[in-house]
């Protein structure tokens, strides 16, 4: 059967299982549009007001539903505002698909109307990178990004189509999704000499992060820490894998965590890092780290082993499949005295509100946990607010708390709140953000209203760039240079221009009560929630003490002796 290159698309799309694509329409992309309208029944189009939304919308549909994100976009311009959202998924390793069309290929390296060489732009932000100029190439491009993308550790990549490919006709012959890249194989030598290290330890503690979510490596670990009797601190990305109220339990690690986290690092004689990569976030002086400890450091990324924080022992793995193995050799431990030190921290550390505060983040965070149920998703930006819902809420699921944590996006959670909306209609989502990051994509209403998503939309407004403002008065003398806006914008009212509703708040009892009308809406809703300034610069967990502290011994890769280190990045 002969088809087009745009018909070819769409098949090998429903090949892996696509019903949903993001995107915004062009010139060059005309016959990809022609061709979707042709499969509308099978392929459901979002139209968003932007590409940069497209893009985070197809990121937050993947983290939602655990599906491969695919977003369209036509040439030029179209191509280059998907990449912020690109680059967010490879951060933070989404698997996503871009499809993007080009000019004629006659056309290529002539400075064509709306030429661009988006291949060449996004492959430091891709896994892979695809420029399809012939039909011949289009299939087996198509499927070995699924493959590509979703193999080892998960990113987005980029399939860049001239216009001419997307109209030449070519034989479809249909085939199954290509099997994924096998995860590392790492031997048995490794595993005994990490459960030795474990078994002998005194005052263990396992660091965790987006690895551990991606691998569904959750009952793995807290077997490892409930046998072993280890607390335990994560990064953003594995927020909700460990129980809140679990008493090993020890919240964020890093510049905005919990003193108890960073404390615990600092005290400990063994590092367990699994699926995390030392983030500047978390080893801002990589040399002091943990310096009492010895430190082992598990990830499906090669490279991301011994490229910030040298190790001890490195093990290149799956981490479900190196937990599995490991645990048999894990012995029935009891380390009260250092739990228990560990949760004192913890209980010093509490709520610190601020003295001239009517509206407190906790406060309001505290109200939606109450007032929703435990299926919730709930969607950040990027800001001191994303710290507060890091902190204050009680979540379950990694997957239902969607954040920007490697790349730091502002302008990313309301694109991201309609993917996730898309992806899971029965669930309720609740989208957090502050009125400066707000600003950068607040046009997704426009979505969100066509789409009658009943998406909240929860605005802790305290008229200032919050976490710079917060730089600013720590380090800079309080010379705040463009972090107080002094903007007027008025967002109830801003928000029935789109079609929303909005309502706001300034104190607890007004906020209960506009939440509860705002569940029983059937589009989305906006709540402007006024807060004082000072909230922004004293209670922020981002002053928090803590220290990052590093000691080295001989690091290994796979058992092996390291004697050939690389700090540079490669491919995922």
């Amino acid at each position: 059967m002969k088809l087009t290159g745009s018909q070819l698309v769409a098949e090998i799309l429903l090949e892996h299982g696509v019903d949903t694509v993001f995107g915004y329409p062009g010139g060059t992309a005309l016959n990809l549009y022609d061709t979707l309208y042709e499969y509308r029944d099978k392929i459901r189009h979002i139209l968003t007001a932007h590409e940069q939304g497209a893009a985070h919308a197809a990121d937050g549909y993947s983290r939602a539903t655990g599906k491969t994100g695919v977003v369209f976009a036509t040439s030029g311009p179209g191509a280059t505002n998907l990449v912020t959202g690109i680059a967010t998924a490879f951060m933070d390793s989404i698997p996503m698909i871009a499809i993007t069309a080009n000019v004629p290929d006659s056309l290529i390296g002539r400075d064509a109307f709306q030429e661009i060489c988006i291949t060449g732009v996004t492959m430091p932000i891709t896994k892979h990178t695809f420029f399809v100029n012939k039909i011949e190439d289009l299939a087996d491009a198509m499927r070995n990004a699924f493959r590509i993308a979703n193999s080892g550790r998960k990113g987005p990549v980029l399939i860049d189509i001239t216009k001419d490919v997307t109209a030449a006709k070519i034989d479809y012959k249909p085939a199954k999704p290509m099997p994924l890249n096998p995860p590392p194989v790492f031997n048995k030598e490794s595993v005994q000499e990490v459960a030795a290290m474990i078994n002998a330890a005194e005052r263990p503690i396992v660091y965790f992060g987006g690895g551990v979510a991606a691998s569904k490596a959750g009952p793995e670990l807290r077997q490892l820490l409930e046998t072993a009797d280890i607390p335990a601190t994560y990064t953003l990305m594995a927020a909700g894998i460990l129980g809140y109220d679990n008493k090993r339990n020890l919240g964020l690690i890093g510049m905005h965590g919990s003193i108890a986290a960073n404390r615990a690092v600092d005290r400990a004689d063994l590092i367990i890092a699994l699926g995390a990569r030392f983030s500047d976030r978390v080893a801002l002086n990589p040399e002091k780290f943990g310096k009492k400890a010895h430190k082992i450091q598990v990830d499906i990324d090669t490279s991301e082993i011994n490229k910030n924080v040298l190790v001890d022992v490195g093990i290149s793995a799956d981490i479900k499949e190196f937990l599995t193995a490991l645990l048999p050799l894990i012995k029935k431990n009891d380390h009260a005295d250092w739990v228990s030190q560990s949760t004192e921290w913890k209980k010093k550390t509490g709520d610190v509100k601020s003295q001239d505060a009517e509206l407190h983040p906790s406060e309001i965070i505290q109200s939606i946990c109450d007032m929703t149920d435990k299926e919730t998703i709930y969607v950040t930006d990027v800001g001191q607010h994303q710290m507060w819902a890091a902190q204050y809420l009680k979540h379950e699921k990694t997957e239902d708390f969607i954040t920007s944590g490697g790349l730091g996006t502002m302008g990313f959670g309301y694109g991201a709140a309609i993917g996730a909306q898309i992806g899971c209609p029965e669930k309720r989502v609740i989208h957090f953000t502050g009125d400066g990051s707000f600003h950068m994509n607040l046009n997704e209403a426009c979505t969100a209203v066509s789409q009658e998503l009943p998406i909240i939309t929860v605005i802790m407004n305290n008229r200032v760039l919050g976490m710079v403002y917060q730089w600013q008065t720590s380090f800079y003398g309080k010379r705040y240079a463009a972090t107080t806006p002094e903007r007027k914008t008025n967002f109830p009212k801003l928000a029935e221009a789109f079609g929303a509703k909005g309502f706001s708040a300034s104190n607890p009892a007004e906020f209960e009560e506009v939440f509860k009308k705002a569940l029983q809406e059937k589009g989305p809703v906006w709540i402007d929630c006024y807060f004082t300034r000072r909230t922004s610069s004293s209670d922020d967990p981002g002053r928090r003490n803590h220290r990052r502290h590093d000691h080295r011994i001989g690091g290994r890769i796979n058992g092996q002796p390291d004697k050939k280190r690389s700090y540079q990045h490669s491919g995922r």
